[in-house]
């Protein structure tokens, strides 16, 4: 895709915190240029803006800490609006005009799919928090310049496994919007759910944007199942469990804790939720980075990091790739950078929790592991973590941590 000039400069106007572009080779040569696309609105709003905020908040500190081997990072902000098709238009953008080497946030699947082709062309690095199995394997990731900060779907699914052998389910059915994000967590689950000698009574995928959802839903209800899992987003979620509630049947729901926010919890009430457990990776609260995170995170939202781990992933996508930068030297490309970042993350090395705590030891010729904020990273050959897990149930007012799985 070319843009004309009134393209160019209505592009340039919306959404980058970098006004106009460098003026000569050599500032260019000194800056690294990240682009900040994070679901600032959208089905993934509830996180978008605090991982936004980290990673230029992230950015800003390194480049007040004297930068990565000489260099500052330049971060252009923009909102894929939980959207693929506006997802690929910012990417156009943050690559073709602010010549982004590196794209970090993208947190639906159905984004970082549609993005991912355009940043293997470009040569950039994407970072993102999505879930879908395919980002780890060719075609998408077939240059190796993409770097999940989530668990995939797959992992959720056997999180999801654990948690109904432990709540004593025996009849679970699934429920999944139609899309990879959805369908690789139930589809995960199933896997987990037979591997452990179980069976479902139904598998449903629903299309999205429906007003009512009770066909699809009566259809899994007829099957007599103890718990329905979900793969399943705001919108939808809210209307399936009002439905559900007003059939007056007794199943009970495990849902990925992004299908739910405060306005569900405002909207449906206890009587609903107190049915549901929602599930969700656990960030690595105990560790130095976390707390530095939490800190950074409460000066810019005014709340706890605690109530946003996919900023503590954005903060952990900033650092390893600043002393990937770090680490591959002054002038050094993006490929020599993206080469650096998976032997980063550990889990040999010395441990380390901190650009500068990196850095320093970076310079002095030793070996480090970074172990982040969101989890200790440890990425694998795919460039994917394996976060622990938490099942959170409510507790009348919102859902509460109860217990933690490993998998």
């Amino acid at each position: 895709m070319r843009f004309d000039r009134r393209q160019t400069l209505r592009l340039m106007a919306a959404g980058t915190l970098a006004a106009g572009l460098p003026r000569g080779a050599s500032a260019q040569a000194e800056e690294f240029r990240v682009g900040a696309l994070c679901p600032v609105t959208g089905a993934g709003a509830t996180f978008g803006a605090g991982m936004q905020k980290t990673i230029i908040a992230t950015a800003a500190r390194i480049n007040a800490a004297g930068g990565a081997a000489g260099r500052t990072f330049r971060v252009f902000a923009d909102d894929d609006q939980t959207q693929p098709q506006a997802g690929v238009l910012a990417a156009k953008k943050l690559l073709e005009v602010n010549r982004v080497q590196a794209i970090l946030g993208t947190w639906s699947s159905g984004v970082s799919l549609a993005v991912i082709p355009l940043t293997n062309e470009a040569g950039a690095i994407l970072m993102n928090t999505s879930g879908a199995p395919a980002l780890s394997v060719p075609p998408a990731n077939a240059k190796h310049l993409s770097y999940r900060f989530q668990a995939t779907n797959d992992r959720f699914g056997r999180a999801f496994a654990q948690i109904a052998a432990r709540e004593g389910f025996k009849r679970p059915a699934t429920m999944a919007f139609n899309n990879a994000s959805g369908i690789g967590n139930t589809e995960g689950f199933a896997k987990a759910w037979k591997a452990q000698g179980g069976s479902l009574t139904k598998a449903v995928v629903y299309e999205p944007n429906q007003p009512s959802y009770r066909s699809e839903l009566q259809s899994v209800l007829d099957t007599k199942p103890d718990v329905i899992v979900m793969g399943s987003y705001v919108a939808d979620t809210a209307i399936i469990l009002r439905e559900w509630y007003q059939t007056g049947a007794t199943t009970k729901f495990i849902l990925p804790d992004w299908a739910v926010n405060a306005s569900t919890i405002a909207s449906l009430g206890e009587d609903v939720l107190s049915n549901c457990i929602t599930v969700e990776s656990v960030a690595n609260e105990d560790s130095p980075a976390f707390a530095d995170f939490d800190a950074l995170y409460r000066k810019e939202m005014g709340a706890p990091g605690r109530g946003n781990n996919y900023a503590a992933m954005a903060y952990d996508m900033m650092v390893l790739l600043a002393l990937a930068v770090e680490a591959a030297g002054p002038g050094a490309d993006v490929a020599a950078i993206n080469a650096r970042i998976i032997p980063l993350s550990g889990p040999d090395g010395e441990v380390v929790s901190s650009f500068a705590q990196g850095r320093d030891a970076l310079k002095a010729g030793r070996k480090i592991n970074y172990d982040g904020a969101s989890s200790v990273l440890d990425l694998d050959q795919y460039g994917d973590v394996t976060p622990d897990f938490g099942a959170y149930k409510f507790n009348g007012k919102s859902f509460e941590r109860k217990y933690i799985v490993k998998i």
